[in-house]
């Protein structure tokens, strides 16, 4: 009888394959990518499919149709290093070249590995994603169209770093300075999310982060019900995404289904109601609030996060 073969452990192959991944490779979240993080409802692969339509869509109203460039002529086998006599200076001009090519095809939104579940991140290439997300939000209040099924918000990522407080003090001392560097100044608030990270404290961050806008011009006040901005920290496993937002609290924390669901409503009381301006007073009722906590409590609890409640404490409170 032949011998059986000893099944190695999943966990340890799935380790030994991981080992086997180039770092920093751009296939996953890390420091100093931006882009657009996306949450969904259980289905990961459906919403990357709503997040390539609905990006390419309006990404090729603001910025043209994507531009590919074709350096098809000059992909190695072209027989240019026919002339090298030295095999390896041959080998890294074609890996050079390969890679220059590659560099040249990246597409304007690419999905990475975000690091946690339900949760989708699309790298972006050449666009300024609060712009974009920005647009695509007042659309669809404006349109009452839901063109989404899957996805539930999607916040723009101005720029990431790593999630450890000194590294996150520093970058943000410049990050900040085209809203809050005097003389720019605004009103704001700070809301904080962590995933799959338990060394970081949101207390801490929220007060240094707080006192680096107030250090770059003291006319920045703190206002929780109506800000100008809203600085937004979401923190995946080791990585820190970063960005400013405006009419986050009109755009119903930038989820799509309720901005369209709550501009419907706020039509029907308001019939009148016609300007980004009056629509920013409209309140948002209190079973909303509920549906989208429950909301948010399920997708936690599906995804294990180690995360509280959001509470009073997850925005700025001074």
């Amino acid at each position: 009888m032949a011998p059986s073969r000893k099944r190695r452990p999943k966990g340890q192959l799935g380790a030994a394959e991981r080992a086997k991944r180039p770092r920093g490779d751009g296939r996953q979240l890390e420091a100093g990518m931006h882009g657009i993080l996306i949450t969904c409802n259980m289905n990961e692969r459906k919403c990357v499919g709503e997040a390539y339509s609905l990006l390419g869509e309006y990404g090729d109203l603001l910025y043209g149709p994507e531009q590919f460039s074709d350096q098809e002529e000059q992909m190695p086998g072209s027989r240019k290093e026919e002339d090298e006599d030295d095999v390896e200076a041959a080998l890294k001009k074609e890996v050079g070249q390969l890679r220059a090519s590659a560099e040249q095809k990246l597409q304007r939104f690419q999905s990475v590995e975000s690091g946690a579940n339900n949760v989708v991140f699309i790298r972006t290439q050449g666009i300024e994603p609060e712009n974009l997300v920005h647009h695509i939000l007042k659309d669809m209040h404006t349109t009452k169209k839901n063109k989404t099924r899957a996805i539930l918000r999607m916040l723009p990522v101005s720029g990431t770093c790593k999630a450890f407080m000194e590294d996150m003090k520093k970058y943000t001392e410049t990050f900040f300075e085209p809203w809050f560097k005097a003389p720019n100044k605004g009103t704001f608030q700070i809301v904080y999310k962590a995933r799959n990270n338990s060394h970081m404290s949101r207390e801490e961050v929220i007060k240094e982060l707080a006192g680096i806008v107030g250090s770059l011009n003291p006319e920045n006040k703190v206002d929780l019900n109506n800000p100008e901005y809203t600085i937004l920290v979401e923190i995946i496993k080791t990585v820190c995404c970063l960005s400013v937002v405006r009419d986050y609290v009109l755009f119903r924390k930038y989820n799509l289904q309720e901005v369209v669901r709550s501009n419907k409503e706020d039509t029907q009381k308001n019939p009148s109601s016609l300007t980004e301006e009056q629509n920013s007073k409209v309140v948002k009722p209190e079973t909303e609030e509920e549906k989208s906590s429950k909301e948010v409590k399920q997708e936690n609890k599906n995804q294990g996060e180690t995360e509280a409640e959001p509470k009073g404490n997850d925005t700025l409170l001074v």
